[in-house]
């Protein structure tokens, strides 16, 4: 048994001679190569099918907000549409890095109720004082000069059905010289938005200042957030 054991232990001993080289080349080459490696735990792969950076060249890493540059928004309120038109051309042929849009206002109309103008001062104090005795809570005299000049204002209304039942009320109250009328409104015009980079933005809001030194520029209004 012991005879055995003995020669057991002989050949472990033997092939581990063998297998560290000892008694020769071993058959098996991948022995060879694990030898040689130095430090094989700390090897790291730096690419795969490409080539690796240059040395001394760190990567850039270009975030979301470095490639679309801040914007800015103006916005020109309630322009006629002959001065809209030359913002427009003024940004084509300048200022081609920034985009208008625009958004019509209609023309709007309004309806006095009135009594036409008197002749004298004298009469109309005579009719103011007669308002008041009825009771009409509201009205003014017009004093600007003009085809309207001592004429008595008794409300503005953005509908006609509005100044008609105005005027009813004032007729079922006695004052029979009441009248209605149209006048005339904001006529149709234009607001733009104009929407480009903000590092441009001094620049554009100073030609338009001298294209249109009435209109200025404001920022645009932030769309609301709906309430959640």
């Amino acid at each position: 048994m012991r005879a055995f054991v003995f020669l057991l232990i002989l050949a472990n001993l033997l092939f581990l001679a063998w297998t560290q080289g000892y008694l020769g080349a071993s058959s098996d080459p991948d022995t060879l190569r694990v030898q040689q490696q130095l430090l094989a735990d700390q090897v790291k792969v730096v690419a795969r099918d490409e080539f690796p950076a240059e040395p001394g060249k760190a990567e850039k890493v270009v975030t979301q907000d470095e490639k679309k540059e801040t914007e800015v928004c103006l916005s020109m309120n309630e322009l006629p549409v002959a001065e809209v038109a030359r913002v427009e051309g003024l940004l084509a042929d300048k200022w081609v890095a920034f985009k208008a849009v625009r958004t019509v206002v209609e023309a709007s109309a309004s309806y006095w109720v009135y009594i036409p103008p008197l002749e004298s001062k004298a009469e109309v104090d005579k009719k103011t004082a007669e308002l008041k005795k009825l009771n009409v809570p509201e009205f003014y005299v017009v004093q600007e000069s003009g085809p309207n000049n001592r004429a008595i204002s008794l409300g503005l209304f953005s509908s006609k059905e509005a100044a008609t039942a105005r005027l009813d009320v004032l007729r079922a109250k006695g004052i029979k010289s009441a009248k209605v009328a149209e006048r005339n409104g904001k006529p149709t015009s234009v607001s733009l938005d104009i929407h480009g980079p903000e590092a441009q933005a001094d620049a554009l809001r100073l030609a338009l200042a001298d294209l249109l030194p009435e209109s200025k520029p404001v920022a645009c209004k932030a769309a609301a957030t709906p309430a959640q």
